[in-house]
């Protein structure tokens, strides 16, 4: 028996025999140059690729329920191939370098995945997978290259591999997957996440793993601990068979919660929103009992693009999208939060070579520094406020000075909107992002001129301990219980209270039942999350008093 520690990316335990996916053979891209008279051949093939990879796509989403969080990203996958100003991109590379299709390709689509990654985004990160992903396949196509068929998976195996590509996915809602266990892969991909909506454990970060087990040993893969298991005793084996059929039960009595409200034992009544990052989810959200949406991440609009900004007709509809979906339910919509320098590129915004992304041209600072965009930002948000319960947040917000510029900036939107005879919802509250040590320590400076406060206890951990979690090397230091970091917590919301405005939390602590605790003996009442995690917190709440929820608050700010 051989225990392989990982981390986990969805919780829950499974039991099978180990699927090990083939290592990816590496793609040979041709590079020679092409006489002009033969870019229209060239580009003809490039279209064909195009359409065949358009059929496959068109093919697995026949196969999925319009409910299936899986659409979402097929969807925007056919979105990726059809981007017009990224095929631009390629289109005028062809022609002006004179290189074959194949090697310009790979070119531009290596160019604007490094962006992503170095977005200082995680989310963003995750993206780059993406586009490298749709665009393999059109590269597959091109190369006449199909070296593995994903189907071969059969039921009830766990499968291994160092990395899954996120097109490989669709074996996930095809069969009856036991786990999955890989090397490669962070707990915010399109793979954790799907793993998640299935309820298929999965670990991530086990070095080595495929080349450590063979097809057909027996594995258990623990997404709760992250870990698995290789080769388990009889023992092992009958103590997880125990504890799988223990949570398949719990997870029965969590159905009951589903549309009911959030209430501890005696009574006191919470507010669990949800997370989501692309329209389609807010329809997941309404199915998993939320009561509105407390963070809705603009970033998708911007992720398939190359050039900045997007435009106000494509944000206003998407946004229209989620606040017709929620009725009357609130929708907070944060505005763009990403390392500007990185994710977009063009003649008004210049590349830039920041050293610490996450300490630069980020969030509302590149909003800011190129005002253009958050006002096509706002004058789309407030379009759409029309058509819902909507919410506007300010994210990495650190100085009172920016509240006031923003305020400014949204009156000139208003203004705008007017003079075009536009109906828009004037009281629409504008709210800010916790998640600065400078903003925590201020939180009673910053609260008279804030509609709401949401807490954004990821970064703000980081930001306040100085760990970047993603780095192996110090990840253990990172700690949200740590002294400081609940001190800065409670002043904010003591401050929020004092001001009479509503706080809630939106990082990952809002959805583990651990942390949960500790928030409502503190004070919040309103939490978002991962849709999934709502039941769960919902009976977690249900099993304390408001008093036990404070009592152990208490202990752990002393």
């Amino acid at each position: 028996m051989n225990v392989i520690l990982g981390i986990s990316a969805a919780s829950g335990m499974g039991i099978g025999k180990a699927f090990v996916l083939p290592e990816e053979k590496e793609r040979i891209i041709p590079q020679h140059r092409i006489p002009k008279e033969d870019v229209a051949e060239e580009w003809k093939r490039f279209d064909d690729a195009v359409e065949i990879v358009q059929k496959q796509i068109k093919e697995h989403l026949a196969e999925l329920d319009h409910e299936n969080l899986q659409r979402v990203i097929f969807e925007t996958y056919q979105l990726m191939l059809g981007d017009p100003v990224f095929i631009g991109e390629v289109k005028d590379a062809l022609e002006q370098d004179l290189y074959n299709i194949e090697y310009t390709l790979d070119r531009k689509v290596e160019e604007y995945a490094e962006r992503l990654r170095s977005s200082g985004n995680d989310y963003l990160a995750e993206r780059s997978h993406d586009i490298e992903d749709v665009f393999g396949k059109v590269q597959d196509e091109l190369l006449n290259f199909h070296p593995f068929d994903i189907e071969q998976v059969p039921d009830g195996a766990v499968i291994v591999a160092h990395a899954m590509k996120t097109s490989d996915t669709v074996i996930l809602s095809k069969r009856k997957i036991a786990g999955l266990a890989l090397t490669e892969g962070g707990v915010s991909s399109h793979v954790a996440i799907l793993a998640k909506s299935y309820g298929i454990p999965a670990v991530v970060g086990l070095a080595n793993i495929a080349s450590q087990v063979s097809t057909g040993d027996e594995l258990i893969v623990d997404g709760t601990l992250g870990e698995a298991i290789l080769l388990p005793d009889e023992k092992t084996l009958s103590d997880y068979r125990e504890k799988i059929k223990s949570e398949e039960q719990y997870l029965k009595t969590l159905l009951k919660f589903k549309n009911k409200p959030a209430q501890t034992n005696d009574g006191t009544r919470f507010y669990l929103y949800a997370n989501i990052g692309t329209p389609e989810e807010a329809q997941i959200a309404l199915e998993q009992g939320a009561d509105g949406i407390g963070l809705f991440r603009t970033e998708f609009l911007f992720m398939s693009k190359n050039q900045a900004p997007v435009s106000e007709e494509t944000q206003f509809l998407a946004y229209k999208q989620v606040l017709e979906t929620m009725g009357d339910r609130p929708v907070t919509i944060r505005t763009l939060d990403a390392g500007g320098d990185k994710l977009l590129s063009t003649k008004d915004i210049p590349q830039l070579n920041e050293k610490n992304p996450l300490m630069g041209l980020r969030a509302i600072r590149l909003s800011l520094f190129y005002p253009q965009i958050l006002r096509t930002q706002l004058r789309a948000l407030y379009r759409a406020s029309v058509y819902g319960n909507l919410r506007i947040m300010l994210p990495l917000i650190t100085d009172l000075a920016q509240i006031d510029t923003i305020r400014g900036i949204a009156r000139g939107v208003q203004m705008s909107l007017k003079e075009d005879n536009i109906p828009f919802r004037e009281d629409v509250p504008i709210g800010i992002m916790v998640e600065t040590a400078a903003a925590a320590l201020t939180a009673d400076v910053l609260a008279p001129h804030s509609d709401f406060f949401s807490l954004g206890t990821n970064d703000l951990t980081q930001y306040t301990l100085g760990v970047d979690r993603e780095n192996p090397a110090v990840a253990p230091l990172y700690n949200e219980f740590h002294l400081a970091v609940l001190r800065m917590l409670q002043n904010t919301i003591n401050c929020a209270k004092k001001e009479d405005i509503p706080v809630s939390v939106c990082g990952e602590m809002a959805g583990r039942k651990e942390s949960v605790i500790i928030l409502a003996g503190m004070g919040v009442r309103m939490l978002s999350m991962s849709p999934k995690q709502i039941p769960v917190i919902k009976e977690t709440l249900s099993q304390f008093t408001i008093t036990e929820l404070k009592n152990i608050s208490t202990r752990s700010l002393f």
